[in-house]
């Protein structure tokens, strides 16, 4: 009976780009747009995460829009968005849509209201 790969340690195994080797240095959450929960899908094969969003596209509404580190008023500003400015939209939580302006940040929330769909 031959013994498996698996349970040979002097065994050689091919190390590939998702090769499970220890935790990796978090992200910074105001640059990249990625949460316990969910990524853009544009860092698929580079951040493991139990789900990826397609961005849908939104236009900042006039007047500008403060994105936010958080989904409340009171959270730190992140950025100013002026008018007309493209946000990444990957999820709505109540009234916040989070997301970025693209996939090198900035990331935050922005209240859904001050974002309209791109016609």
């Amino acid at each position: 009976m031959t013994r498996s790969s698996f349970s040979d340690p002097s065994a050689t195994h091919p190390q590939g780009p998702y090769m499970l080797a220890g935790p990796m240095p978090k992200p910074d959450e105001t640059r990249v747009p990625i949460r316990g929960d969910l990524a853009h899908i544009g860092l698929a094969g580079r951040y493991f995460v139990p789900h990826y969003a397609v961005p849908q596209p939104r236009i900042v509404m006039p007047g500008g829009a403060q994105l936010m580190a958080a989904s409340k008023a009171d959270a730190a500003v992140v950025a100013e968005l002026a008018e007309g400015d493209s946000f990444e939209l990957l999820d709505i939580t109540g009234q916040w849509a989070w997301g970025c302006l693209s996939l090198d940040g900035p990331v935050g929330y922005i209240h859904i209201d001050r974002l309209e769909p791109v016609s």
